[in-house]
């Protein structure tokens, strides 16, 4: 039976998963990001199959899922803030204007010898943000663990005026993606991990 394993730490990623019913474990990459790209969604898919390669070449599992998200807005990719003042920058640059939320996503299939991957898009839009609501938010430490300086599903939603494309993946995963994409290889991950469990 498959293996299913989540070769990320992020709490979220997780939740998305759990939250269609997915049964595997979590494999943190503890690798050094290297990145070669100056393109968005070149730079994620990169630093997601760097994740789960790592975690594919020292664990057992028969179906590996990497992914990493950036935001990019104005020309810039923006990472995880490095302290308060990096995610005011970064909440300056995307208040009041649009920015792309890009996650890319790596499956590793041992048994079939195949890997997926792919970068999924989604546009956010940002309502104007005074110096005082920028402030009050990086002040929150919500920001300090995000791409971007934000969580679309806590506080930062008071300034989301809307989206085009996967709501999931702007927090961190897009999981009707991931599940379709493996699905067209042959491989169902709810019913994969379920079938692991019952035995």
């Amino acid at each position: 039976m498959e293996k299913i394993i989540l070769a990320s730490g992020s709490p979220r990623r997780k939740e998305l998963l759990e939250q269609i019913k997915m049964v595997f474990r979590v494999e943190k990459a503890e690798g050094e990001e290297r990145i070669t790209s100056g393109v968005p969604s070149e730079v994620v898919k990169e630093l997601s199959a760097q994740k789960a390669q790592e975690v594919a070449d020292r664990c057992d599992g028969t179906v590996i899922i990497g992914a990493d998200t950036v935001v990019a807005a104005e020309g810039q990719i923006l990472g995880k803030p490095k302290d308060r003042e990096d995610a005011l920058r970064m909440l300056r640059l995307i208040q009041g204007k649009e920015h792309q939320v890009i996650t890319g996503v790596t499956v590793i299939l041992k048994e079939k010898k195949k890997t997926i991957r792919f970068a999924e898009v989604t546009k956010v839009y940002v309502y104007p943000m005074t110096e005082g609501q920028i402030e009050s938010y990086a002040d929150s430490e919500e920001p300090m663990d995000k791409a971007g300086a934000y969580g679309i599903q806590g506080r930062f939603a008071a300034y989301v005026s809307g989206i085009e494309g996967d709501y999931n993946n702007v927090v961190g995963l897009p999981v009707g993606r991931l599940y379709q994409e493996v699905l067209a290889e042959g491989v169902d991950l709810l019913s994969a991990g379920r079938k692991e469990n019952t035995q």
